[in-house]
């Protein structure tokens, strides 16, 4: 178990990733693309009972998935957690700990709360319960004390290995070397502070720039977990949004997610179209259609076309400039890095 830093770290990348292009600076956030598009939250309570022994165990869970031309596995070691009874129950990684994780990265941002030490590819934030619990509150995510320390507790305990064609490229938690307070301090303070080590993407992306700006109050109130994440996938990959340029991606690359496995294809495709609507109501883009690929009669795919909302276009016209900005630094591009592959 690494331990955090004594004193702390002077970064100039930890200041540039505090740094945004708006005018209100608590609306905004950062999305790291390569940690993101690794399935992890996928599973729900209801797969996860099933998943269960008699015991309460549970083995790991693998998912197969292509990013950019290259097969993956993601394999979850659940989370063995003692319950009430003294026996120990398994738990995956959930909604609950895919927003606690978007509110410690937005608590990163804020002065004083992350250290990052640039030689050692290492990012450290410093957070009380009672600030997530503001923090989710705030973006209309409520939970109370003890799911948030739950999910602390899952993304702490439970263990992600990564693979490429078949060969293990990383393997880790969510929220690494967690240094935290005791139950009975816990109690007695919520305010208490902990500190946890981000995954080396995080500290990765940080170090290298490879980050980008965009609108966490929108994602936030966003209320399907299937709109968040195409949300995120259009922030990093419509980057040059405008009204004559549209974007699009297929149905068989959302199913990559883990977020459509109703037993009936019809069902996740109104899954997706359902998230889409949702993008629309939250004024993240204008319109879309659909473009059904059929064979006989059998719809086997279906492309999906996005125009994007004017505020769309500005808040990534916005994250633009940040980058832009950002590269003026000239940071050292000899800086240790992870495999990206």
């Amino acid at each position: 178990m690494k331990k955090p830093p004594e004193k702390y770290i002077k970064s100039l990348q930890l200041d540039l990733f505090s740094q945004f292009v708006t005018n209100d600076k608590s609306e905004v956030s950062n999305t790291v693309e390569i940690w993101e598009s690794i399935p992890k939250y996928f599973l729900t309570p209801a797969q996860v009972k099933k998943l269960r022994t008699d015991t309460g165990h549970a083995d790991p869970y693998e998912w197969n998935y292509s990013e950019k031309g290259g097969n993956f596995t993601v394999r979850i070691q659940p989370a063995l957690i003692k319950q009430g009874n003294n026996k120990y129950q398994a738990f995956f990684p959930g909604i609950t700990e895919e927003l606690v994780e978007e509110a410690l990265k937005k608590i990163l941002t804020i002065q004083n709360h992350g250290i990052h030490d640039v030689n050692k590819v290492e990012t450290w934030v410093r957070f009380s319960l009672r600030m997530v619990l503001k923090e989710l509150a705030s973006r209309g995510r409520d939970r109370n004390i003890n799911q948030i320390k739950h999910a602390i507790e899952v993304m702490s305990s439970c263990v992600i290995t990564l693979s490429k064609e078949k060969k293990e490229i990383w393997k880790g938690s969510i929220l690494q070397d967690l240094v935290t307070v005791g139950r009975e301090e816990y109690l007695a303070d919520t305010d208490a502070q902990h500190i946890g080590r981000l995954p080396l993407f995080i500290s990765h992306a940080i170090n290298q720039l490879e980050y980008r700006q965009f609108n966490y109050d929108r994602l936030m109130s966003c209320d399907e977990q299937l709109t968040r994440l195409i949300y995120k996938k259009l922030i990093n990959r419509y980057r040059h949004a405008n009204l004559i340029n549209n974007y699009h991606f297929m149905y068989s690359d959302l199913k990559n997610s883990g977020l459509l496995q109703q037993n009936r294809e019809i069902d996740n495709r109104k899954k997706v179209l359902s998230a889409l609507n949702e993008l629309k109501e939250k004024n993240i883009i204008a319109n879309y259609e659909t473009d059904e690929r059929k064979e006989s009669r059998a719809i086997t795919d279906v492309k999906y076309i996005i125009y994007p909302s004017n505020e769309f276009i500005s808040e990534q016209k916005a994250a633009n400039k940040r980058n832009s900005d950002s590269d003026k630094h000239n940071i050292d591009p000899n800086l240790i890095s992870v495999n990206k592959s």
